[in-house]
């Protein structure tokens, strides 16, 4: 690290003032600021003078993409924002309805009232355009573009005008960060004096906390560093970053209690207090966590608590779709009959990946290590697909990195129970699982139900026996699995031995060998498979890009492959490949414009200035016309595909939004 980067983190650092989570010194204040507050809003509510205690709140996915052309990139459903908000809202649906039984938002609260009907999930659009209905439910209150170019500029900040929301909470990673920090100057522009809250993969990768939580630990490319360093507007209130489930919890159910309760804006004066005061009355939640809240117009200081609370159980959280519609459409699932392209579910049961390679961010050495289903993991597991079936998807595709985190008997014990309630009589179904599966509807939709995982090379050909490997591949299809997805990374055996997915590395069987193995096995029992290709890694060459290209398209040639994603390296703010390469401190995430052109803009997440050094612009150039040329239909682009969206969505995702939400103008 440099000087100069060093002394950039030592001032940002500095300027972030950490205190102890329950240590309120001013807990009798807020005690009485509670106490006068809900005494306050129960008569106002009695004499009508009040007619709600909601105040609207808007939630958003800032989008990677500027343009759908030549993208190659998957947009599904934002479910890093949805498990973020699943805690939340979760707790503010149950406290809905009379003041004096809420537990949680006992004081004015958010407008999630009511999660969406079964009838909502079923008519819900590929899009992620909704509208923001006189009474919405919790789905109604996310705006997902997919694409930040000027139609979703324009729609954004008609909605802004339309709900005037009280608070605006923003999920974002690092290639998205710019098109946040605009998202979030347009909400001040538009609604001055809205409380903006930014979360996400960004924030958790360039703002953390010392083990003692005594100290953050921020990266330059990090919201608080390029806001102090005026390189970045003032656009932004509140960071939240980690297992922020219950942080965003807390932090909304002191924001609720800092806003006036005459005009319903948030009183920024008083957003510490009340977070100290409840965090001194309650014990912390499950998790690692960290808000920081800005404490100035000027944004040079903020004020930071380290949550540090007991081990997270993924499956204990609120399912993340309870509270969202399902609309993604992942084109790798079809119906037999029609060809239509089928309603697909996310779902993780662990949320980090047990290798370590230099260049992933998903790595467990990231972050606070692998998180997973813990307790009657596979019962959970099952449970939530039953749920989601009811939620009318047709297909689960698993983002686990590493599906079960490769672990053969959960992968086994998964499978066998699936297999068992898929072709089980609906009388014999536990209670937890029928509570779901509640028509006829559902239960063909889950013995019809196709889903696809991520499985490595290793696990299937180097861990463990091409017997043990194609037993639970045959248990996998049988369970209804159509799909699996590896990364190959590279062909290339310079480059893959400095990546820590090849174990068990054997000179007699190079890499390129083990992965014409992996997929000769995984088609040999049927399935569909995808690829990743990586290039840019340590080791890389015109020669080695070459060979990568040539034995992909070979595998392709060899009906191995069904699909490949050719990618470049993209450097994020914690790997370890960013400081070898010497960009822990070059890292541009925050400029309003960056030169986003071809070739960069035909591969996810690539732009000018973060994409490996290793590389020039001509062999980028390259590597896109070479894949095109080689790997024909099975190279993936995903430009829109609007023939499974029928006419009116069409005109939704490109026109106006139609009529305008009545408004209440006392509350607005």
């Amino acid at each position: 690290m440099t000087t100069h980067a060093i002394e950039k983190a030592r001032r940002s650092s500095e300027n972030v003032i950490m205190h102890r989570a329950g240590d309120a010194a001013d807990l009798a204040a807020f005690q009485d600021l509670r106490r006068e507050r809900r005494s306050r809003l129960a008569e106002d509510l009695a004499s009508r003078q009040t007619k709600t205690r909601y105040f609207p709140v808007l939630s958003v996915l800032a989008p990677v993409m500027t343009q759908f052309e030549g993208e190659i990139t998957y947009p599904g459903d934002p479910m890093a924002l949805y498990a973020a908000l699943s805690v939340a809202v979760h707790r503010a649906v149950d406290d809905a309805g009379p003041l004096e039984e809420a537990k949680h938002y006992n004081d004015l609260a958010p407008e999630w009232t009511a999660f969406p009907s079964k009838e909502y999930r079923a008519t819900a659009s590929a899009g992620g355009f909704r509208p923001y209905t006189t009474n919405p439910n919790t789905d109604e209150t996310v705006f997902d573009p997919r694409v930040w170019d000027e139609s979703a500029r324009m729609r954004w900040i008609r909605l802004l005008r339309e709900v005037r929301p009280r608070v605006v909470l923003i999920s974002s990673v690092s290639p998205a960060h710019r098109y946040a920090l605009e998202i979030a100057a347009l909400a001040k522009s538009e609604v001055p004096s809205a409380y903006v809250v930014l979360g996400g993969r960004h924030a958790d990768e360039t703002i953390t906390a010392t083990p003692d939580g005594g100290r953050a630990v921020i990266k330059p490319s990090g919201t608080v560093a390029v806001i102090q360093e005026g390189k970045a507007p003032r656009v932004v209130d509140a960071i939240v970053s980690g297992e922020a489930y219950y942080a965003v919890d807390v932090l909304m159910r002191a924001l609720a209690l800092a806003t006036d309760l005459q005009h319903r804006w948030v009183d920024r004066e008083n957003v510490f207090l009340c977070l100290q005061g409840i965090l001194a009355e309650e014990s912390v939640g499950p998790g690692k966590s960290l808000i920081a809240l800005a404490t100035s117009q000027a944004g040079d200081t903020f004020h930071g608590i380290a949550l540090q609370g007991p081990t997270l159980d993924l499956a204990a959280v609120p399912s993340p779709y309870e509270a969202f519609a399902i609309r993604s459409h992942f084109p790798i699932f079809t119906d037999p009959a029609t060809d239509a392209v089928l309603r697909t579910a996310h779902f993780m049961v662990s949320n980090a990946c047990p290798y370590r390679c230099n260049f992933c961010s998903e790595s467990v050495q990231i972050g606070n290590g692998l998180r997973r289903f813990r307790d009657d993991a596979v019962g959970k597991a099952i449970e939530r697909v039953c749920e989601y079936v009811s939620y009318h998807a047709r297909a689960l595709f698993f983002d686990d990195s590493v599906f079960w985190s490769g672990r053969y008997r959960d992968i086994s014990d998964f499978c066998r129970e699936l297999s068992w309630i898929r072709s089980a009589a609906p009388d014999s179904l536990d209670s937890c699982l029928r509570r779901f599966l509640t028509s006829d509807g559902d239960l063909e939709r889950l013995r019809n139900l196709q889903w696809g995982a991520q499985l490595t090379v290793d696990t299937l050909v180097a861990l463990h026996s091409k017997e043990e490997s194609g037993k639970i591949l045959q248990q996998m299809r049988d369970a209804g699995c159509s799909y699996i997805y590896i990364g190959i990374e590279s062909m290339s055996t310079q480059v893959m031995n400095n990546i820590h997915k090849n174990l068990r590395r054997d000179e007699s069987r190079p890499w390129g060998q083990k992965v014409r193995e992996a997929a000769a096995l995984v088609k040999s029992h049927g399935f569909q498979l995808g690829t990743s290709v990586l290039f840019g890694l340590d080791g890389e060459t015109r020669s080695s890009i070459d060979e990568t290209i040539r034995e992909v398209g070979r595998l392709i040639d060899d009906k191995l492959i069904d699909l490949a994603s050719p990618n470049i390296l993209t450097y994020h703010p914690a790997t370890p490949i960013t400081r070898q390469h010497g960009m822990h401190d070059r890292l541009d995430y925050h400029s309003p414009r960056i030169d986003n052109r071809k070739p960069y803009i035909y591969f996810e997440e690539a732009f000018p200035g973060v994409v490996s050094v290793i590389l020039s612009e001509d062999d980028i150039w390259h590597i896109h016309n070479e894949t095109q040329r080689q790997w024909g239909g099975a190279r993936n682009d995903t430009s829109p595909d609007l023939s499974q969206v029928s006419l009116g969505e069409v005109e939704e995702m490109c026109g106006e939004f139609s009529e305008a939400r009545h408004v209440d103008v006392g509350m607005r």
